[in-house]
């Protein structure tokens, strides 16, 4: 049965980062090197878009600790357990969907997300990354660490697979259920291309899991 989203994380909260680190392919590899992309300005304003329990944060606070990161999580859980891990930081933690939550313009010199964005479409996501995108400020860059579909055969059957399921429990689009349907690399880059961003580089690769930068201007 599918679970809706901030109710399959609520529920397993308490096993949640051992399932991360130990479950998918190079996570103890890729939480670190997402980290030592941010930025290390003093005072950095950084967004974390599905932030969970703050994986990727644990390494960025030792390298910059006067950072200031917004986090966005559906799981008020996640976010308690964020908020103790990391005591003292400059944190603001917005329980909701960064799809409906406003961004502004401007105000971050860098946006991540890891392993949150592999459940929506290649069209919820350009709207998406249009948002993040002009929340950055001039210089600013999207670190973006998920899992993704080998092939369009994979991505379009992990598609109709979600449809099929919603139809049989009788869900309506729209509706944010728990089911896995990454893109390929290249039609995700085409949504962050579509989203205004101007140049999208492949940085690193750890089984089905890459790492991309999509940079606000050309440089």
């Amino acid at each position: 049965m599918l679970e809706k989203m901030a109710e399959f994380f609520e529920a397993r909260l308490g096993g949640y980062d051992e399932h991360m680190l130990t479950n998918i392919e190079g996570a103890r590899e890729f939480y670190p090197y997402t980290a030592s992309l941010l930025p290390n300005a003093e005072g950095a304003e950084v967004l974390d878009l599905g932030c969970g329990t703050g994986l990727e944060l644990e390494y960025y606070f030792r390298l910059n600790p006067s950072a200031r990161v917004t986090g966005i999580d559906l799981s008020a859980g996640m976010l308690e357990a964020l908020k103790a891990k990391f005591e003292g930081k400059a944190l603001n933690l917005i329980c909701g969907s960064y799809f409906d939550i406003p961004l502004g313009v401007g105000v971050y010199d860098a946006a991540v997300s890891v392993e949150s964005l592999h459940h929506f479409t290649k069209e919820e996501k350009t709207a998406l990354y249009s948002k993040v995108r002009d929340s950055l400020k001039n210089n600013g860059y999207f670190i973006l660490t998920d899992y993704f579909a080998n092939s369009e055969e994979e991505e379009k059957l992990h598609r109709g697979e979600l449809r099929r399921l919603k139809a049989e429990q009788g869900i309506a689009d729209g509706e944010f259920y728990h089911y896995d349907t990454p893109l390929t690399v290249e039609n995700e880059t085409e949504a962050l291309l579509a989203a205004g961003f101007l140049r999208v580089e492949i940085l690193k690769s750890w089984g089905a899991t890459h790492c991309l930068v999509a940079r606000k201007d050309k440089k």
